[in-house]
């Protein structure tokens, strides 16, 4: 009877059509109000993606900590201390470990987010989903992974009596915003190619590998700085350098957490790079989107 109750249901409700841009032509509010109305999924979605990190693991979640302490231990000790870094950079741990925790964040949204079309891929050939709602799914389980680290972040950092002035934390809204926007691009147009050319995925895991070591988050700006003059390379080396979004937001995040940096530790305008570097994220989120939206209308064949 219940059978027969949910098919008279579903024959009641009206077709609808899916458009060159992978809208359904009776939805408000495009693709971002056809996402809204599937935020429950996108909720089981993540929640999926949380649990199935861990399952079958005694410490499950703790592992969200343990693995990115040891992984500062690794470098505080063997870069900090055995190859000297932490020379010059006072509460290198701090230093460190934010710059870690923005990082991971970022990797974890990238990376995520470019296999995830695949991993869905039972998904994708059987119901029509909005294909957004994939990545998205990503980078809400990374989100969740930052929320946790970023306590332990705190914690350390007013156990160490490290944080700067209050309003200097202020500079952590616009080094996540800057990272969201940017993971969001990415992620949307990696995973859209990782579809049609695996390697994307393999290739994407070692340009981020390339990525933490291309910006200060084990050594100093001012270090960079340095290297440049003391070779007397053009000073256009250390704006491209700077340049980088990531770079733009580890600076930001120091200054949000690192209370022993001094203004000579950043380069100057600091907030007006991270906002020229946002427009250029929404630019780039925009073609990122509509090259997703050219190419996933034939995602389940490829997969």
């Amino acid at each position: 009877m219940q059978t027969s109750d949910r098919f008279e249901r579903l024959a009641a409700l009206p077709f609808s059509t899916v458009d060159s841009r992978g809208l359904r032509s009776n939805t408000r509010g495009g693709k971002i109000g056809e996402i809204v109305e599937r935020r429950e999924l996108l909720n089981l979605l993540i929640r999926r993606d949380l649990q199935a990190r861990y399952r079958d693991s005694f410490l499950g979640f703790l592992w969200t900590v343990i693995r990115p302490l040891i992984q500062f231990l690794m470098y505080f000790i063997v870069l900090g201390q055995f190859l000297g870094a932490a020379k010059g950079i006072p509460e290198f741990a701090i230093y460190l470990f934010s710059g870690l925790t923005l990082y991971t964040f970022f990797n974890d949204m990238v990376y995520g987010a470019t296999g995830s079309i695949i991993l869905n891929g039972g998904l994708v050939k059987k119901i029509y989903l909005p294909r957004e709602i994939f990545p998205l799914a990503s980078i809400g389980g990374a989100g969740f992974m930052f929320v946790v680290q970023l306590a332990v972040l705190l914690v350390a950092a007013v156990i160490l009596q490290a944080l700067p002035a209050p309003a200097q934390m202020l500079w952590f809204f616009p080094s996540v915003l800057l990272i969201l926007v940017y993971g969001l691009a990415l992620g949307l147009l990696l995973s859209a190619m990782n579809v049609y050319l695996r390697d994307i995925q393999y290739l994407t895991d070692v340009v981020l590998m390339l990525a933490m070591w291309g910006s200060p988050i084990v050594y100093s700006w001012t270090m960079v700085q340095s290297v440049i003059e003391q070779f007397n390379l053009p000073s256009w080396v250390l704006e491209v350098y700077t340049a980088n979004p990531l770079t733009l937001a580890v600076l930001g995040f120091h200054k949000a957490f690192w209370g022993g940096g001094t203004p000579a530790d950043y380069p100057p305008d600091l907030l007006l790079r991270m906002s020229i570097a946002g427009i250029i994220g929404l630019v780039l989120l925009w073609i990122s989107h509509r090259v997703f939206v050219r190419l996933q209308g034939n995602f389940a064949q490829e997969i």
